[in-house]
């Protein structure tokens, strides 16, 4: 769970500081962005981690220009957000759920329409570059840039902070720069655990966990939602590696039903986190950064 610090939100902030503050405090060096970097450090990871792919696609015979922080930041905010339309993560929720196998294709990021986080994430030179190339090298060269998992871009494994979704050259690049804690599956941003330590969280998750098994899920956190559809999907996709058009009958049946648990679960899962969960964890996060604030 990751709550992104808006301009409303510092100015929340700036208010808290001026009635009083908090005693509270992050620990020194934690930020509040992706992997607990401060936002200048993540836009350092990010160059970085694009400066080696673009090395490691080069030495591969591929051209890759590396995408600049704003690029790629791009791709992290399109996450649940329909192309075009500013603040329709609430639309787009009922129409996708959280767009994980309810957009499954198959295709190559590339060569998706409408939304797509891992195109916009790979910017748009980098998709005609690979728009130009044949169908027998587009394969070759997602293998090198991606992997086997093409779903998972640099961005939109940022984005999940979940940096082992990643493969090829992206895999190669961001094993130089991330810590190795940070590279596993399992990692847990510092900042969420903090916050869900707090005792006020911890009656919020309990409280969230006895409606959803009201509402007839099995869930102890708003987190656990998502990761628990992409593991589904994997399962019938063979790790996303099934074009739609190539799936077996049981595969398609299987991948329908996943469908609509996909849009059932999100619509209660964002409903319940933005009425019980994110109101707790947007005011621990402003005690626990509201020494910052000047």
């Amino acid at each position: 769970m990751k709550y992104k610090m808006t301009q409303a939100l510092v100015t929340v902030m700036i208010l808290f500081v001026l009635v009083g503050g908090a005693s509270a405090q992050a620990p020194a060096g934690l930020g509040s962005e992706e992997f607990g970097f401060t936002q200048k450090e993540l836009v350092r990871a990010i160059e970085k981690v694009e400066a080696l792919i673009a090395k490691c696609m080069s030495e591969q015979g591929f051209k890759y220009v590396a995408a600049d922080y704003k690029t790629v930041s791009a791709g992290m905010n399109a996450d649940k957000m329909l192309p075009g339309i500013p603040d329709s993560e609430e639309k787009f929720i009922e129409k996708y759920g959280y767009g994980i196998s309810t957009v499954y294709s198959g295709q190559p990021p590339q060569l998706a329409k409408g939304y797509s986080p891992d195109r916009v994430g790979l910017g748009e030179r980098n998709t005609q570059i690979f728009k130009n190339l044949l169908p027998a090298d587009q394969v070759a060269y997602n293998r090198t840039l991606l992997g086997q998992n093409t779903g998972a871009t640099f961005a939109v494994a940022l984005e999940l902070e979940n940096l082992s979704l990643t493969g090829g050259c992206t895999k190669k690049a961001v094993d130089q720069v991330f810590q190795q804690d940070k590279l596993k599956g399992t990692y847990r941003n510092p900042l969420d655990t903090l916050i869900d330590k707090d005792p006020r969280m911890k009656s919020a998750l309990r409280k969230y966990t006895e409606e959803m098994r009201k509402a007839g899920f099995d869930y102890k956190h708003p987190d656990d939602v998502e990761s628990d559809i992409r593991e589904r999907l994997k399962t019938i996709t063979n790790g996303g590696t099934i074009l739609v058009e190539k799936m077996s009958p049981q595969q398609l049946v299987a991948l329908k039903e996943l469908q609509g648990y996909e849009r059932k679960i999100a619509m209660e899962n964002s409903k319940l986190e933005e009425e019980i969960v994110a109101p707790v964890e947007q005011k621990i996060e402003r005690e626990l950064f509201a020494h910052e604030v000047k």
